[in-house]
């Protein structure tokens, strides 16, 4: 059951995103028109400290008026390193410089609107740098503990698909042996 894209026309375009419109062939021969968005990638990343906890964003989202724990993120710049577009969001929006990072997991967040890719970072380890630059994109800056992450992700405070999958990941691989008891 795989559809063909035959054409892709643009539509709307900047920095950020490019809408097209594309000729798509279903299986049975029958042609549609479907509009998608074309993005760069967008690095993610946070730091996990020695007791369990995740550095955290507390912020608002206008679009759909919500608010949020969200790690830092951003869009990777043309030819940037994905790991240094990570560690580049992270102080900006933290104002915490990371440790090595690890790779962490590549999701899809939309992929029947998008083609964004969030690739997501964590270190185990930072230093304070200073104020964030970016400060004006979350109300505050927080570290929580990983063993809270289910239950805020149940109760929608974690409303970002990918947020929520990074978390629920970084809760299993350092809590995972100890929830099962």
């Amino acid at each position: 059951m795989q559809w063909a894209k035959l054409s892709e026309q643009p539509v709307y375009g900047n920095r950020w995103f490019d809408v097209k419109l594309a000729d798509v062939r279903l299986p049975d021969g029958r042609h549609l028109d479907h509009y998608l968005i074309r993005m760069r990638p967008v690095a993610v990343a946070t730091i996990v400290n020695e007791a369990d906890e995740a550095l955290l964003l507390w912020r608002h989202r206008f679009i759909t008026d919500s608010w949020g724990w969200e790690l830092a993120a951003g869009v990777v710049e043309e030819g940037e390193d994905l790991a240094a577009a990570a560690a580049r969001e992270l102080e900006e929006e933290t104002g915490w410089r990371p440790g090595p990072l690890r790779h962490l997991m590549s999701v899809e967040p939309s992929n029947g609107l998008t083609d964004a890719r969030h690739h997501v970072y964590w270190a185990d380890s930072g230093e304070f740098a200073g104020e964030p630059v970016d400060a004006f994109e979350s109300e505050r800056r927080e570290w929580v503990p990983l063993k809270v992450v289910p239950d805020l992700v149940a109760r929608g405070e974690v409303p970002g698909a990918n947020m929520a999958a990074a978390l629920l990941l970084l809760h299993h691989l350092r809590l995972g042996h100890d929830a099962a008891a």
